[in-house]
């Protein structure tokens, strides 16, 4: 069964997605899914350039939302730069039909079908959709944004978390300063005075995500930056900015413990975790780490933590001199993908093998996460859900 959203409805969601998606959506098919009458979430492709291309995306997308528990109804949306003057209507037409068609025999409801193009917006399945679309300013004048909360997260497009923000040289060679001095015996002893309690990994972390990023000071920066250096310390800290102190502090022990096995194996602890993985070596904790690490758990981490921890990773990540921001951007990435932002991942990844090709960590979360996989998170049920949100 179809349920149009008349214009004076339709145009109130489509001011809401990119608060509901945490960006505005560029040239990207969305799909708002729903449970009864509530959004249960936000899925994002690119837009196909090709018609051919369209078939196997429409698949995946009708495969992702069966996985989503309770979603029985989906709204999809094209968001593009073409223009409802050169289609002679509603552009993607092809592509939101299919959806619509595809949507159905899976069984969800089809609330609508709409379009934001350049020049104006519309729906598909509405009859009195202008053949020059709506204005687009009923859109950006639509009450529903007013009310949003002040503290509303959006950013300007889904791969803005991809990249790094724009940092002075001063201030990287501050921090280069300081990254040096932790390399000099005698001078590291001053910093790790200077640092106190947050010379311990645990501690820093949580002392981090207390602040906003840019007041931290150039000392915390470069003792982070030094410990994401080390993989055993970078996949620890990884988990904490994720899961919160308590898997910080299993997280590290288990980080200890792969390091001297790998130091007595040969081989590097990106090596060593890899195998334990693959393999049946692995002890309790570390087949817990393991799964949260791939994501195969249906405990999802809090999203307003994880969105403070990747703005912090890559406030570190931009003041990090060359040679230490492979380490900082792979942590990024996995925070992109835990937070489903596939694209930003990858606009990472690609900056890490841009700086060190073949980097270990690096070229593993590219097959993985380029093989599409996704976190059991993205699909659990919020109402079952019991971490602190």
């Amino acid at each position: 069964m179809t349920t149009i959203i008349r214009a004076t409805g339709a145009h109130d969601l489509l001011a809401l997605v990119p608060v509901l998606a945490g960006f505005l959506p560029e040239r990207s098919i969305v799909c708002v899914a729903f449970r009864g009458a509530r959004s249960a979430g936000v899925l994002r492709h690119d837009l196909p350039r090709r018609a051919k291309d369209r078939p196997a995306l429409v698949s995946a997308i009708i495969g992702t939302l069966c996985r989503m528990p309770g979603v029985d109804a989906v709204v999809p949306i094209a968001y593009t730069d073409a223009t409802f003057a050169a289609a002679r209507g509603v552009p993607e037409r092809g592509l939101l039909s299919m959806l619509v068609r595809r949507a159905g025999q899976a069984g969800f409801g089809v609330r609508d079908a709409l379009c934001r193009a350049a020049d104006g917006w519309g729906s598909l399945l509405d009859p009195d959709t202008p053949a020059a679309g709506h204005p687009l300013e009923v859109i950006d004048e639509s009450p529903a944004a007013r009310r949003l909360p002040a503290d509303a997260h959006t950013s300007g497009s889904p791969a803005e978390a991809g990249r790094l923000p724009a940092v002075g040289g001063t201030a990287v060679g501050v921090v280069r300063a300081e990254l040096e001095a932790f390399d000099d015996l005698e001078r590291s002893v001053v910093q790790f005075e200077r640092l106190g309690h947050a010379t311990d990994p645990v501690t820093l972390i949580e002392t981090l995500l207390l602040g906003e990023p840019a007041g931290q000071p150039p000392l915390r920066l470069a003792w982070f930056l030094h410990l994401a250096d080390r993989p055993a310390f970078r996949d620890a800290m990884m988990l904490q900015l994720a899961f919160g102190p308590q898997i910080g502090e299993l997280a590290h022990d288990d980080a200890a413990a792969t390091a001297s096995r790998a130091a007595e194996a040969g081989e590097t602890v990106d090596e060593s975790v890899r195998r334990e993985l693959d393999g049946d070596e692995a002890d309790e904790a570390s087949e817990l780490l393991g799964r949260l690490l791939l994501g195969q758990t249906s405990v999802r981490p809090d999203h307003r933590r994880v969105r403070r921890a990747l703005d912090l990773v890559r406030w570190a990540a931009a003041h990090a001199p060359a040679e230490h921001r492979p380490g900082p951007l792979c942590m990024a990435a996995w925070l992109a993908w835990a937070l489903g932002m596939g694209s930003a991942a990858g606009l990472l990844i690609d900056q890490v093998l841009a700086l060190a090709p073949g980097h270990t960590m690096a070229s593993l979360l590219s097959a993985f996460i380029g093989s599409g996989a996704l976190p059991e998170w993205a699909f659990a049920d919020p109402a079952s859900d019991v971490s602190d949100r």
